[in-house]
């Protein structure tokens, strides 16, 4: 059985520049264009996420005949999709300098509601779980889909992540997932007592209402119940709402309580934006991690993970990560983030940026996958992989390293393996400073 995802899809742009003046005509910055990157929003989006977590997944939605609904479809190539017919696709473009969104231009979002058609109502019908991904276009407002949802959520989990221009749940979900934001909007409460007036409103199971890098307060009908998220240094939060309602909804197909799916979406969301949300390729790459190690541990296997700075990739962490990898059944490589090895290294590091470290690793026979990290350490990459075994080079003590508790206690083990000697990044730093190569 699969997770159908039902709801607007859109297209996102991200406009990526530098900016160190301002425009003569007006105090506006003007945006040195480096590259654009397109990919599938809303409802697409939390689709194209479910498929890179492992989650076997179907998309309802509607996409316009135009040169944006082509580049919508090119995103969506990976997924299995049912589209019906949009007036116009509503494309979403961020402009972004070193990171930061500084302007945001929406075009095709005032057209009509699109026609549920019949082979997207028949798609819908057969799901073992169901994602309503409203994004205010008007698709969850349609009666005839508004009635097989009503019916549906007697029978398998429905959770639906609403919008403030959408139309209420259909009663009987599992699971609603207001923001912050979007609860108080509708209830003048905060989160906690917004969360069980919206359930009582909305006749739902449950309602979680999402409070960034908090994590959510869950009401299942017994109160208010915090569900805290890992600390992390965050940056774009782009899709981490979407990711939330992916892993709950996931969860609730595979038969777990929904407490146990909020805790999951928590974490889940929180690795999301630890990647760099939707807009980096490390929200990829996490997503790419996920798969692996759910397949592994579908078969009983184990999962060996390992991490570091690898700046200058040498024999000695070639011999590491392959030990590492014959311990189980996959390793997965917890990679910190330029912005972290600069922290932990000084501003002279990394000598290879994180992209291409990343890649460099991927190409190594003994990796499976690679997890890029911004925080000091990797705790917060760990809590979400819980892998079987972390594997560190022998200049390391387990009684030293600040994740070791972590894995301990869920009964993981910590392994050092040996050192190459006379191999390290900093001695080849320096030899190639010495030799005029290092510039």
């Amino acid at each position: 059985m699969s997770l159908v995802v039902v709801g607007d899809g859109l297209l996102d742009v991200d406009v990526d520049g530098e900016s160190s003046r301002l425009c003569p005509e007006a105090p506006a910055p003007v945006v040195d264009v480096r590259g654009e990157t397109t990919r599938a929003g809303g409802a697409g989006l939390a689709a194209v996420l479910a498929r890179r977590a492992g989650i076997p997944v179907r998309l309802v939605s509607a996409v316009s005949a135009d040169a944006d609904g082509d580049r919508l479809r090119a995103a969506l190539s990976d997924v299995d999709t049912v589209l019906g017919r949009a007036e116009r696709t509503p494309v979403k473009s961020r402009v972004l300098v070193q990171g930061q969104v500084v302007l945001r231009l929406d075009r095709g979002c005032d057209g009509a509601a699109p026609l549920v058609a019949d082979d997207m109502l028949d798609a819908v019908a057969g799901a073992g779980a169901v994602l309503v991904s409203d994004y205010g276009r008007g698709l969850a407002a349609d009666p005839r889909l508004r009635a097989l949802l009503a019916d549906l959520a007697r029978r398998v989990p429905v959770v639906w992540d609403p919008h403030p221009r959408g139309p209420e749940p259909v009663p009987g979900c599992a699971l609603v997932t207001p923001n912050a934001d979007e609860a108080r909007a509708a209830t003048g409460e905060p989160a906690p007592r917004a969360a069980g007036l919206l359930r009582e409103r909305w006749a739902a199971g449950a309602v979680a209402v999402t409070t960034g890098s908090r994590g959510a307060v869950l009401d299942s009908g017994e109160g208010p119940v915090p569900v805290t998220a890992p600390a992390i240094t965050a940056g774009d939060t782009c899709g981490a709402g979407d990711r939330f309602a992916v892993a709950a909804a996931a969860a609730l197909l595979r038969g777990d309580g929904v407490d146990e799916a909020v805790r999951a979406a928590v974490d889940a969301a929180t690795r999301f934006v630890a990647a760099g949300a939707a807009s980096g390729d490390r929200a990829e790459a996490a997503g790419t991690a996920e798969a692996v190690v759910a397949a592994v541990r579908a078969r009983g296997g184990t999962v060996v993970a390992t991490g570091g700075c690898f700046d200058l990739v040498h024999a000695g962490h070639v011999r590491t990560l392959a030990t590492a990898r014959a311990m189980g059944d996959c390793l997965v490589v917890c990679l910190n983030s330029d912005a972290s090895v600069r922290r932990l290294k000084g501003p002279s590091r990394p000598l290879v940026p994180e992209r291409d470290r990343a890649e460099l690793l991927r190409a190594l026979d003994a990796v499976d996958a690679v997890v890029v990290f911004d925080e000091d350490d990797p705790r917060a990459a760990l809590a979400a992989l819980r892998p079987d075994i972390w594997v560190k080079g022998g200049d390391y003590s387990p009684a030293d390293l600040a994740e070791t508790e972590l894995i301990t206690g869920w009964g993981g083990r910590v392994v050092t393996t040996p050192l190459l000697p006379d191999r390290s990044t900093t001695r080849l730093a320096e030899a190639l400073a010495a030799t005029g190569h290092g510039s």
